[in-house]
C-alpha cells in the first residue's frame, strides 16, 4: 500500500520521511518545479527546493522547560527527520534554534533522494481521488494534504468539495533581510534578551526621539497594492467559522501594530526589556533585533518586522532604524495568502477527515497550526498515522497530556466560530491538578513539572504505539 503526500514544504517532507522510515512506499508531490527551463513557483517562494523557509529561519526557543522546547524534545524522541536536519544546520541565535535556510533545504533534498521508499513527483495535484487509488506503482491507501498556506486554487476548490465547506483564509507576512556588510556596527550592539543564551542578535537601539521619528514615517508610508492572488472574495464561512481578509494576530505587519497606538511596537517586536546596552549600561527606548540568516553571517533578518509597504517606502522607513541608515536590503517585507481548514469541524485526533470513507489526513499550516516547528510536528504525526493505516491498523493518537497532543487537541476541539491557527504555548497544555497548583507557586517550577509529565506520557505512548519498533519492517 502506498501513501500519497501532497506538498514539499515542511510538513510534507517530514510526513514522507517518517512513513518511509516505517517501511511504507510514499509518493511525494510538489507543484514547484522547473518547466521549460524556468521555475514554477508560488507568489511567496523563491526556489523549488523542499523545506524552503519563506518567512523566518527560526524554530523558536531551545530554553529548557519552555513550550517550544518541549514540543521539539518530543519530536526528537520520535525521530523527526527535519528537526534532526535543523539541529545539524543550526546557526547561532541565542536561546533559539535557527537554521541556515539554504543548507537546511539542501539536506532535506538529500534525505529524500537517499530514501528508496520515496518517489518524488513534480506536478500539481488538482484532484483528490477516492480512498483506494490504483496506479502503475500500486494502491494508494491514504493521502496526506500538506500544501501549506499557498494551496493552489484548483486544489483548494477540491478540498472544499471533499470537506463540504469553504476553506478559511488570512494574510501572513514576511520579514525583510539586510546585507550584514551594510550595517553600521558602531551604532548597534550584540546581546540576547536577559542574557539568555549567547549574544547572537544585533540590537539597534532607539532614543525616544528616534522612535517617534521612525513611527511617524511608518504611519505615513504608502502600503503595497494587493495582488490578484491575495484576493479572497470567494472565501465563505466554514461551518460557522469566521472568514475574510484578516491577519493572523500573532504575525501582524508592523504598520498594523503601529496604528493601534504609539507604544504598541515598543511593547511588541521593538520591546527593549532585557536588552541593556553594554556600552551605556541603560535600556534603550526601543530596539529592533536582527538575527543571522546563515553560518556565514552575511545577512540578517529584521525579527518581527513583517510589513506590507511598497518597497521604496520600506527602504525609506527602515533606514531610519539606528545602524541601518545605509542598509542594502536583500529581501523586502511581503504579504502572502494563508489558507487553512476549519479543523475543529473537519478533523479527528488522528488528523483524519471525519466525514465519509475518504482517508484524507491534513498536516502543516493548512491543518490549522501556525509556525515552522508546529508544521513539522503535525507532519511527523501524519506520517506515523498514515503508516498505521497502510498496515491496516487504527492509528493511536498521541496523548492529550503531551505537547504534540495538546497542539492537535487545540485544532480539533477549539471553538469553530472564531478558530485561528495556534503556536504551541503552555496555555494549550493540559493544566496541572489543583493540588499541584496550590503547593507550587513558582511559575517556572510549574512549567518544569508540566514538561516532565508530558515527556513521561510521550515516552510511554511511543513505547506502546509500535511506531519505533516497526521501523523498516515494511508495510
Amino acid at each position: 500500500m502506498r501513501i500519497r503526500v501532497i506538498g514539499g514544504g515542511l510538513a510534507g517532507p517530514e510526513a514522507a520521511l517518517t512513513a518511509a522510515r516505517l517501511g511504507c512506499q510514499v509518493d511525494l508531490y510538489e507543484m514547484r518545479a522547473m518547466i521549460d527551463g524556468k521555475p514554477r513557483l508560488t507568489p511567496a517562494h523563491q526556489t523549488i527546493e523542499f523545506g524552503e523557509l519563506v518567512c523566518s529561519n527560526s524554530l523558536k526557543s531551545e530554553s529548557p522547560n519552555t513550550a517550544p522546547w518541549l514540543l521539539k524534545q518530543e519530536m526528537r524522541r520520535a525521530g523527526s527527520a527535519l528537526l534532526s536536519i535543523a539541529d545539524a544546520t543550526a546557526v547561532p541565535a541565542g536561546h533559539a534554534l535557527a537554521v541556515d535556510r539554504i543548507e537546511f533545504s539542501r539536506r532535506i533534498a538529500e534525505a529524500i533522494a537517499a530514501e528508496p521508499n520515496i518517489r518524488v513527483i513534480r506536478e500539481e495535484v488538482t484532484s483528490l481521488a477516492d480512498p483506494l487509488v490504483q496506479n502503475e506503482h500500486g494502491t494508494t491507501c491514504c493521502t496526506i494534504i500538506a500544501t501549506g498556506p499557498l494551496t493552489t486554487s484548483a486544489l483548494s476548490a477540491e478540498i472544499q468539495r471533499f470537506t463540504g465547506s469553504e476553506h478559511l483564509a488570512f494574510y501572513d507576512s514576511i520579514s525583510p533581510i539586510v546585507d550584514a556588510d551594510s550595517i553600521d556596527m558602531n551604532r548597534v550592539y550584540f546581546a540576547a534578551r536577559w542574557d539568555k543564551g549567547t549574544a547572537d542578535y544585533i540590537n539597534c537601539p532607539f532614543t525616544r526621539e528616534e522612535y517617534d521619528r521612525f513611527l511617524d514615517a511608518l504611519l505615513a508610508a504608502e502600503p503595497a497594492e494587493s495582488k490578484e492572488w491575495e484576493q479572497i472574495e470567494n472565501a465563505q464561512p466554514s461551518s460557522g467559522a469566521g472568514c475574510g481578509a484578516k491577519y493572523f494576530e500573532g504575525c501582524l505587519p508592523i504598520e498594523v501594530l503601529a496604528r493601534r497606538g504609539r507604544d504598541t511596537l515598543r511593547f511588541g517586536p521593538m520591546k527593549p526589556v532585557g536588552l541593556r546596552d553594554p556600552r551605556t549600561g541603560k535600556t534603550p527606548w526601543a530596539v529592533v533585533q536582527l538575527r543571522k540568516e546563515n553560518l556565514r553571517a552575511d545577512s540578517y533578518n529584521l525579527v518581527g518586522f513583517q510589513n506590507h509597504l511598497k518597497w521604496g517606502e520600506q527602504a525609506r522607513v527602515l533606514r531610519l532604524i539606528p545602524g541601518l541608515e545605509n542598509a542594502r536590503f536583500l529581501r523586502y517585507g511581503q504579504i502572502h495568502r494563508n489558507t487553512y481548514i476549519c479543523a475543529p469541524v473537519l478533523l479527528d485526533e488522528n488528523l483524519l477527515l471525519k466525514a465519509g470513507e475518504r482517508k484524507l489526513l491534513f498536516a502543516g499550516q493548512i491543518s490549522g497550526v501556525e509556525g515552522y516547528t508546529e508544521s513539522i510536528a503535525t507532519g511527523l504525526l501524519a506520517g506515523l498515522y498514515a503508516a498505521s493505516i497502510a498496515r491496516g491498523e487504527t492509528p493511536t493518537p498521541v496523548p492529550r497530556s503531551t505537547a504534540l497532543g495538546s497542539l492537535v487537541h487545540y485544532i480539533t476541539h477549539a471553538e469553530a466560530k472564531n478558530f485561528q491557527p495556534a503556536n504551541i504555548t503552555f496555555d494549550l497544555l493540559e493544566p496541572l491538578d489543583d493540588e499541584t497548583r496550590r503547593t507550587t507557586r513558582d511559575k517556572k517550577e510549574r512549567h518544569r513539572i508540566q514538561c516532565e509529565r508530558a515527556l513521561a506520557a510521550f515516552d510511554a505512548w511511543l513505547a506502546n504505539s509500535g511506531y519505533v519498533s516497526n521501523a523498516k519492517t515494511g508495510a
